[in-house]
């Protein structure tokens, strides 16, 4: 649980699993859109964003099962839902997510004297609000299908070598005959 969160704050995260699979940490920023932070794999190495093995402004790890994620100094931008994933058998498992958010700052109104103007505002009737649900499913969707995906098409490309290989070592051999 989180309490008061404040900036410049470390904020610790823990995910525990009865698999030694590894796990991804992501979050969900408040548009809804996804960010990948850090994939530990069952041996505790870290790779984090762009392939990199170390991260400014996290720090990730793997104790027994249990996989931690920590923000170094919790700013604004690192605020969000925070999940972890876990992949087993080509299957995804996600946490419940841990919401990280600043509390709200309020500002009083400021005061005017004197009369004021109404204004009409009108829109255009076509614009649309992103729902940040679909568009969170879609990414999810986009996820998974990397997941599926990429080892499918790896499996297929070593099945056309040993098939070729297969082809090249089991053809007849041809014989010459003497004129």
């Amino acid at each position: 649980n989180i309490s008061q969160l404040q900036v410049g704050q470390r904020l610790q995260l823990e995910c525990q699993t009865d698999r030694d699979s590894g796990a991804f940490w992501i979050r969900r920023d408040r548009s809804g859109a996804l960010h990948f932070i850090v994939f530990i794999n069952s041996l505790a190495r870290a790779t984090f964003s762009g392939e990199q093995r170390a991260n400014p402004r996290f720090e990730a790890g793997r104790d027994n099962r249990i996989y931690h994620l920590a923000v170094k100094s919790f700013t604004p931008q690192d605020e969000g839902n925070y999940f972890c994933i876990i992949s087993i058998n080509q299957m995804l498992y996600f946490s419940p997510g841990q919401p990280a958010f600043l509390p709200a700052t309020t500002t009083a109104a400021p005061t005017t004297c004197g009369p004021t103007s109404k204004h009409a505002v009108t829109g255009d009737p076509n614009l649309k609000t992103p729902d940040p649900e679909r568009r969170m499913q879609e990414e999810l969707n986009y996820f998974c299908h990397i997941f599926l995906w990429v080892p499918l098409a790896g499996l297929c490309l070593l099945l056309l070598q040993l098939v070729a290989i297969t082809t090249v070592l089991c053809r007849p051999k041809a014989h010459h005959c003497p004129a």
